[in-house]
């Protein structure tokens, strides 16, 4: 069974869902919402306590000020107020994506919350060589998003992360885009996007922390953006990346091994 809450912070009305029992974990992304973890989470629950939910401004978790901008500091302090409204000291914590970033940030600023942090290919293009050309190739995605709307903005984004859009130029549709869908990209491209690629991890401060940091990697993940960074952050942090199933996704399409390779990984 999964249950819903909400959780009033500064400037923010957060949902969050709870299913399983057993030790607690949070599993999230950004700006990819609980429902883009409801099967891992569901397959998880099994023999743990799963916590996910949507970042501030996303789906179910309501700002104040909607042009406020979505940092990972700012997701980090919502997601160590989560653990308090828990009332959990500690937790291990499973972040794909901006929500790697976020628990990279979470380790950093609050590092007794965190037992293993997993962070599976976090996009931080700021710790690359080439820094310079990434951070223009992510303003391109925002100008397209400003100039042309969210529609340009993805297919500027797969470009840039490294997709294969095929013979056509374009992924494969998996159906029209709902309302919340488009105001989640709306949120993303607009007030998320820079701030997260941007995020530069504090090193010192995840080796000093008493936390596991475990960088995640998918198997199929050569071409993308976030293999190299994923691979330039172990680097940094003096270990080696463990690879998950699939690709930056693949939490979506392989559930079942996702969610095996992930408590293999748990393991101390």
């Amino acid at each position: 069974m999964t249950t819903h809450h909400t959780l009033d912070v500064p400037g923010a009305r957060l949902h969050y869902e709870v299913r399983g029992t057993g030790p607690l974990l949070l599993v999230m992304g950004s700006p990819m919402d609980a429902g883009a973890f409801a099967p891992l989470a569901d397959v998880l629950a099994v023999d743990h306590t799963v916590v996910t939910h949507d970042p501030r401004g996303i789906s179910g978790s309501t700002l104040v000020d909607p042009e406020q901008e979505s940092t990972p500091e700012l997701r980090a302090d919502d997601v160590a107020a989560i653990l308090d409204a828990l009332g959990a000291d500690t937790a291990d914590v499973f972040g794909s994506s901006g929500g790697a970033v976020t628990g990279l940030a979470l380790v950093a600023r609050h590092p007794n919350r965190v037992r293993t942090l997993v962070a599976h290919e976090p996009p931080i293009t700021e710790i690359l060589p080439d820094a310079e050309e990434q951070r223009a190739a992510m303003d391109s995605i925002v100008e397209a998003f400003h100039r042309e709307g969210v529609g340009a903005a993805w297919m500027r984004f797969m470009t840039v992360a490294g997709f294969d859009l095929g013979e056509g130029g374009a992924p494969t549709p998996v159906g029209e885009p709902t309302p919340q869908d488009i105001a989640n990209s709306v949120r993303f491209f607009g007030h998320e996007l820079r701030g997260t690629a941007r995020h530069v991890p504090d090193t010192a401060a995840l080796k000093a922390a008493p936390a596991r940091v475990v960088v995640g990697i998918g198997a199929e993940s050569g071409g993308l953006i976030t293999h190299r960074t994923s691979v330039a952050l172990a680097g940094l942090l003096g270990s080696e990346p463990v690879v998950f199933p699939g690709d930056h996704g693949g939490f979506l399409g392989q559930p079942e091994e996702f969610a095996e390779a992930l408590r293999k990984t748990l393991v101390r």
